[in-house]
């Protein structure tokens, strides 16, 4: 990866729907081999997708939560967990680390009692799940704007 195909992922990141003329013109390159540049990141999966901003209180999930979550520590648990998580669409991301918690997860629903439903309903009910902390988020001081390139 070159200087051109790290501007090229730079403007992509900040607006993914540019015009293949105005990557062109902001990367300083002719349309035909700024397309090429931008199928070759595609095909070698750099790029792995486009996606629109979508304001979280527009479509009622403006109440977001991290919650950390301790699962017992054999195989099975943990496939069985990571599995689960996949048929809960409230949770928005989810990473399993090193240590302790666990699990770390990010949710998104409508409000206090909506996510009181989901810890009752499903999160305390996930086989292997062992202790389920939550943290509201008040404010969120940095939004995510891709990778530093």
């Amino acid at each position: 990866m070159d200087a051109i195909d790290l501007h090229i992922l730079r403007e992509l990141q900040s607006d993914g729907r540019l015009s293949n003329q105005e990557l062109a013109q902001r990367v300083g390159l002719s349309p035909s081999p700024c397309l090429r540049r931008v199928r070759q990141l595609e095909q070698d999966g750099v790029i792995q997708g486009y996606r629109a901003m979508v304001d979280p209180a527009a479509v009622g999930r403006g109440f977001e939560v991290l919650v950390s979550i301790e699962v017992r520590r054999d195989r099975e648990s943990v496939e069985a967990f990571e599995q689960a998580l996949q048929d809960i669409p409230d949770v928005i991301e989810a990473y399993r680390l090193f240590g302790s918690p666990g699990c770390l997860l990010r949710i998104a629903v409508a409000d206090l009692a909506a996510y009181e439903r989901l810890w009752i309903e499903r999160l305390t009910t996930l086989g292997g799940v062992t202790e389920v902390n939550s943290q509201i988020i008040m404010k969120r001081v940095k939004e995510p704007r891709g990778l530093p390139v």
